[in-house]
Order: C-alpha cells, then structure tokens, then sequence
C-alpha cells in the first residue's frame, strides 16, 4: 500500500473495488484476484483492495462494525488499541475536564477517534506520511474529521500549549519490518521525551507494552494493567493530574458491560502458606499490577511459593479477577506417578497450566498417553521450590 493506492481506494473506482473484494475474498486468493481482474479492476486496485478487506475483518475484533469502513495496515492494526479499553480511557479523561488532546504518534487512529466521539478535539501526529493519511480518512469515514484531524510531522515538534492534555501511544515496530522494539530508547517518539512530556503537560497518558519494566515508570505516575476478558492487551501511565492510585489492574469484557478495578500500591508480598482446597489463578493484568496481595487480602488466601502467582484459599469466593479450580491432588512431579492417577480415574483430557515450571504443556500432554472419558485440569507449578502438579477440577 502506498498514497496513491489509498487514494485510488478512496475514488468510486476504489469504493467499487472494495465491495467486490469484500464479496470474493473469502475463497482462494489468487481466485479472488482474478475474479477482480476479469471484472474489470486494475491488478494494484484489486490487491490493495483485498489486502484492506482482509484487515478489515481481523480489525473487526478490536473495532467491531467501525472496522468495514476504515484503512488499515498490518503494522498498525497490530498496535492499535482495542476500541473498547479505547472508549474507557476516552471516558476517563472526559470525565477529568479534557476538551482538547493531542496525539502524538496518532498511528491509524485508534485512540483518537474514541476520544473525538467523547467530545474532544483531537490534534493527531503521525510521522509516517501513508499512516497519517490514512488516519485521516479513518476520521472522515467516521464521521468525526471536525473533531479529529492529522498533520503528518515530527511529535517531538508540536506545540502542547495548545491543548488540555497529551496521549502519546510510542511506535513499538521498526518501521518496514514490523519487528518489535524492547529498548524503550529507541521508541518513536523516544523514551526520554515521552517521560519528559509529564513535566511539561498536567495531564499526560501514555500507552506501553504490558511487559514494562516498573523501574520505566515516572514517579508519581498511576500505571494500569487492562485485560480484556482475561487477555493481557496493555499497559497505560496516567501522570499528573490524571494519577488517582498508584496501580491498578483492570479486567473488561470485551463488550465493555462488564468493568472491574483492583487498585493499590503495587508494593506488598502476600503471605505464604500452605496449598489448600481451592487455588485461584489470578488475571494477568493483577499479577502484572503487582496487586496480588491486594487480591490474597480479597479472597482470604495465600501462596504457596514466594515467587508463583497462584493463591490457595479454604473457601470459595467469587472474583472477577481470579478463575478457581478446586484442588484434588497433590503431588511431587512424577511422570509416572501422575499417569498412573489419571488413568485409575479414567481422564482422558486435561487442560494444563503451568507457572514456574519448565514442562512443555503439549509435550507432558503426548507423554502422559492419555485414555477415558473424564476431564480434569493440571497445574504445573512450585510449592516452596519443589516442582508440583496439582490435579483439580473446576471449583
């Protein structure tokens, strides 16, 4: 895809093209190429064609129906925000007093189109001249180009005098490959003047890869975990003004119905003790949170090992944040040992987990040979530095 592609898929040509790619696609590539080429469309159109129909239903997932009428590439629909935790934060900084917000680093859109339907003026940058068009096009196929609109330059260079507050969302990619970036120094905008940008703006959020490491994290800033139904998808900085706590975990579905926060300091060890009848394997964005004590505090339990983040309780309790299985059995890791259990009882399929273990789940799975009609689930783990399975059911 280059700007001319994208303009030509912007013409009528282009939005016939689009629609006959959407009618074709589903069968055998080069089958659909060539149903495009016989009915009369230029070989480039009808590849950009396709190639944005088949972005535009994975980016379903994340954008829901918004996604069939945007512009896409591969790089930047996987970095893009998930429109529902989008919408969130485009709430939380409405709620905050934000009317105007600059993007820098706007990629195709994501973020700022959900603030722009909150109301706010959107100031978006974007380095890449073929992203920043497209970005564009996005807000106008939205509906919201009066709220959102794109200048194609240096982040570093924009004026954040002009507006509220700052969302700086730091490309993560090298531009071309696609690769990952993990030296935050070498982020587009870098590091240093993505940090910087708390000193100079009172309101200031920034997205980072959920992995961060909490030493990266500004003093005084509120980083949050969020997951959406359970999968990890980010991690997010609020500074200055934005800052209410200083971590929090939250767990959404991906409907956006159903929001639950764990909030606290981020600094406290849970306390350690022995397995018990139900274990409760936390959701990753608490773990990553740092807010598993705040959760044992919840649930009445404790680990087992320091270093696992799995917690044991002697009752059962409903959390959004943890799932619970009901321990059956526990036992020092032995292949033998665990083969003979499961057969005696007749299981013949187990979903595996595992934390602190180095087993391969799908290698244990063929070594374990399994017979019988039962189920059960399979904790690999560590109980005071011992290699333990757990055998469990749901609790």
């Amino acid at each position: 895809m280059d700007l001319d592609q994208l303009a030509a898929l912007r013409t009528p040509e282009g939005v016939d093209a689009l629609d006959a790619a959407a009618r074709v696609a589903d069968g055998d590539p080069l089958a659909a190429a060539s149903a495009l080429r016989a009915a009369g469309v230029p070989a480039a159109l009808a590849a950009a064609a396709l190639t944005q129909v088949e972005l535009r239903r994975r980016a379903a997932a994340k954008f829901g129906s918004a996604a069939a009428g945007m512009f896409l590439t591969r790089a930047g629909l996987e970095q893009a925000t998930r429109g529902v935790v989008a919408a969130r934060r485009a709430e939380r900084l409405r709620a905050a007093g934000v009317r105007t917000l600059a993007d820098l680093g706007c990629g195709l859109g994501a973020d700022a189109l959900a603030a722009a339907r909150a109301g706010i003026r959107v100031y978006g940058v974007e380095a890449d001249p073929l992203t920043a068009a497209m970005a564009a096009a996005n807000a106008e196929a939205a509906g919201l180009a009066d709220l959102f609109t794109v200048e194609c330059g240096d982040a570093t260079a924009f004026d954040v005098d002009r507006v509220d507050a700052v969302f700086c969302d730091p490309a993560r990619r090298t531009t071309g490959t696609g690769r990952r970036i993990f030296d935050p120094s070498a982020y587009s905008p870098p590091w240093d003047f993505v940090t910087g940008l708390a000193e100079r703006v009172p309101r200031t959020v920034v997205k980072v890869a959920p992995g961060i490491d909490h030493g990266l994290i500004p003093a005084g800033a509120e980083a949050e975990w969020v997951s959406v139904d359970g999968d990890l998808v980010e991690a997010t900085l609020w500074c200055g003004r934005l800052a209410e706590v200083p971590r929090r975990a939250t767990r959404t579905s991906a409907d956006g119905e159903r929001r639950h926060q764990l909030t606290g300091a981020g600094d406290r060890e849970a306390a350690v003790g022995p397995v018990r009848r139900y274990l409760y394997d936390p959701d990753p964005a608490v773990v990553r949170a740092h807010l598993v004590a705040e959760l044992a505090d919840d649930l009445g339990a404790t680990l087992a090992d320091p270093d696992i983040a799995y917690l044991y309780a002697d009752t059962p309790v409903e959390s959004p944040y943890a799932r619970r299985l009901e321990v059956t059995d526990v036992l020092p890791f032995s292949l033998k040992r665990l083969r003979a259990l499961l057969r005696e009882r007749g299981v013949g399929r187990v979903e595996i987990l595992k934390r602190g273990s180095a087993l391969t789940p799908e290698q244990l799975r063929r070594d374990l040979r399994l017979a019988g009609d039962k189920a059960a689930s399979l904790v690999l783990t560590r109980v005071a530095g011992a290699p333990t399975v757990l055998v469990c059911r749901a609790g």
